[in-house]
Order: structure tokens, then sequence, then C-alpha cells
């Protein structure tokens, strides 16, 4: 029954969020990449499977692993600037895991890791400008859809699965790994030029509202209300938060 689980959840969601970003365009794609998609289920299986005090501890690896998150949309950004589209993916991808590897090195407690993350969260959104730029759709590949299903669905059940061998902290810094975000990235680079993929990025980047939020609620309150309650407080959260930053920030930025 949980290996089903893996199996659907993570393609129904995906498949839906994917949906509604292209019916409502890159604004909401940004909006939505942001929260957590895959790092949401990836943490509810691990309550199921290792544990609550397991997952609650993960958590908190994952408020610290999305700083490299944030590193991985500042470096796609820096070097879009210069080079195409499969440079900048790498260097970017890269740029997450040297992140990861480092972040490793500390043992993360809630609020310091929330603290550092709205930090990393305020700087980035001051560094990155958003850039006016004409309406336009992307027109992505056949295999755009069954693609991130299929890299969704592989990332919640291998790390799932080594999670236990990986440690709490270790499975959560590797959680936010941007799976979507290189995908939709570098379509928007190559259809639209660096200046479209910044602007999806940084929404990203600031839309890590409502994914830190998640985290906070499943890091501080799982141990007492139990898996049920949790999660669903924190979906709650992470939508209200992330639609708050959204709406917020999309009064103050040029058209996109």
């Amino acid at each position: 029954m949980l290996l089903a689980f893996k199996l659907l959840i993570t393609p129904l969601l995906i498949g839906a969020v994917t949906l509604a970003g292209r019916r409502w365009g890159g604004i909401v794609s940004g909006f939505l990449i942001g929260l957590p998609l895959t790092s949401g289920p990836i943490s509810f299986i691990l309550a199921l499977e290792y544990g609550v005090p397991f997952a609650a501890h993960s958590a908190v690896g994952n408020l610290a692993g999305q700083i490299s998150n944030c590193i991985f949309g500042l470096s796609y950004i820096a070097l879009a600037q210069r080079f195409a589209w499969p440079l900048s993916s790498a260097g970017a991808i890269a740029a997450f895991f040297a992140s990861t590897f480092a972040l490793n090195l500390v043992s993360w407690q809630l609020w310091p890791a929330l603290a550092v993350l709205v930090v990393v969260i305020a700087a980035a959104a001051r560094l990155i400008k958003p850039h006016p730029l004409p309406a336009g759709r992307l027109t992505p590949p056949w295999w755009d859809l069954p693609g991130r299903i299929l890299s969704a669905t592989v990332l919640v059940v291998l790390l799932t699965t080594i999670a236990d061998a990986l440690g709490p902290q270790l499975s959560g810094l590797i959680s936010p790994f941007p799976a979507f975000s290189v995908i939709f990235a570098a379509f928007t680079h190559l259809q639209q030029g660096p200046k479209s993929a910044s602007n999806l990025l940084r929404g990203v980047i600031v839309g890590s509202g409502g994914y830190a939020s998640f985290f906070v609620v499943v890091a501080a309150l799982l141990p007492s209300l139990g898996i049920a309650l949790t999660y669903l407080l924190a979906c709650a959260a992470a939508i209200a938060v992330g639609a708050l930053v959204f709406f917020g920030t999309r009064r103050t930025s040029p058209t996109a």
C-alpha cells in the first residue's frame, strides 16, 4: 500500500500542478514550483515509514536544504547571463550539491535553520531584479509532462527508500532537489531568454515562504499532533503563506 501511494500521489500532484501552470501562465508556474511538491510527499512518507521523530528531524533538514535551492536559483541566473541552458543547468545543479555538502557539516535546529533561510530569501529577492517582459507562453515538448512525473516519482521513491541510510538531516537536505525548477528554467531560458528564466527562478525563491511554512509546521507540531492533523495544517499553511507572498510580490513586480 505504501509503495502504491508513492507511485500514485506524485504523478497526480505533479500532473495537476503542471496543467494548472500551463493554463494560467508562467507567474503561476513560479508560485506552484515553489511549493513542496516532492519534498512534501517525501516528508509524509518518511513519517509513515520511519516514524514521527525521524520525519520531524528531517523537516528541519528540509528548511536548511531550501537554502541550497536558493543557491541553485542564484547560480542559474548568474550563469544564464553568459551561457546557454545546458551549462547553466549543470553549473546550478553542481552549486546545489556543493551547498548541500556544506550545510550537512552543521547540526541544524528548527529556528536557526528558518532564520538563515529567511535571510537568504530576502537577500536573493533584493539581488534578483524582476524584468519587465511581454506576456508569452512556453511551448513545452511532448515529453515535458511525462518527464516531470517520472523524475518526481523516481526522486520520491529513491529518497524514501534510502532515507534510513542517509539519516534524517541529509534526507531533508536532499529532498528540495530542484527537479522541476531546472526543467522549467531550461525551457524558459531556451524559448524566452535568460531574463524570463530569471523572472521564473526569482518567483521560485521568493515563493519559498510557502515551502518554509510547511516544514516549520511539520517540525514543530508533528511530535505532539500526530501525522494526519500536522500534515493537513502544514498544507494549509504552505498554500496560505505562498498565496500571500505571491500576491504581495505580484503587485510590486513588473509584468512577466
